[in-house]
């Protein structure tokens, strides 16, 4: 993936909108520079396989912008990048960020984090567990007594668990895309996307434009 422009980003004290992980609903693509950079970085991600506890975070950059700041970055592109960036003034490039500060979670990562005007865009990968409302509360029944620890692993451990990876992405100026992997169905074209499959984490990375 082409890591063309430093862009980290600034730590505020914002607050983060709470995560919704709840069952994701399939809805068709409308922003399609954005939906593009969402599949990559997933994509991304996925090559390193399941077990990425930490969530990987990215600036995207209008490519047409950056060239035009640094003309010597036609030379370091991929050709079909370079060409698809060329014919789509809305193409992206996402530039993954390292070093990110130590937080209490991921609500707290987001609402300390902000980007410089340069960055049109952010995105994020997480791994999450999901438990169908039934099973959780056949769970939670069943573990009444027992502290949280107890209470994680068997929700881990029940049947109908599911491991997921969510990727999102949300533009400066407005939209959002996102993008369902699940463990049990791991391939490219049972990736389920749409614009607001999980509003929480939306609302969080959208608050770190602002």
């Amino acid at each position: 993936m082409p890591d063309p422009i430093p862009a980290n980003p600034a730590v505020t004290d914002h607050p983060a909108a709470p995560a919704d992980h709840g069952a994701p609903v399939v809805s068709a693509p409308p922003a399609p520079g954005l939906w593009r950079a969402v599949a990559e970085i997933e994509r991304h991600v996925a090559a390193d396989g399941w077990g990425v506890q930490q969530p990987r975070l990215f600036a995207f950059i209008r490519t047409a912008d950056a060239l035009r700041r640094d003309p010597g970055l036609a030379d370091r592109l991929p050709p079909a990048v370079l060409q698809e960036a060329r014919a789509d003034d809305d193409h992206l490039t996402a530039v993954e960020q390292e070093g990110l500060p130590s937080a209490d979670g991921l609500d707290e990562l987001l609402g300390r984090l902000a980007w410089p005007p340069g960055v049109d865009g952010a995105g994020l990968v997480v791994e999450r567990l999901l438990v169908p409302p039934d099973a959780e509360a056949e769970v939670r029944a069943a573990t009444a007594s027992a502290d949280e620890a107890t209470r994680a692993r068997a929700l881990a451990e029940h049947p109908a668990a599911e491991d997921v990876r969510i990727a999102v992405g949300v533009l400066r100026r407005g939209g959002s895309e996102c993008a369902v992997r699940s463990r049990s169905n791991d391939s490219d074209g049972e990736v389920r996307t749409g614009t607001d499959l999980v509003p929480g984490l939306i609302s969080a990375l959208t608050a770190t434009l602002e």
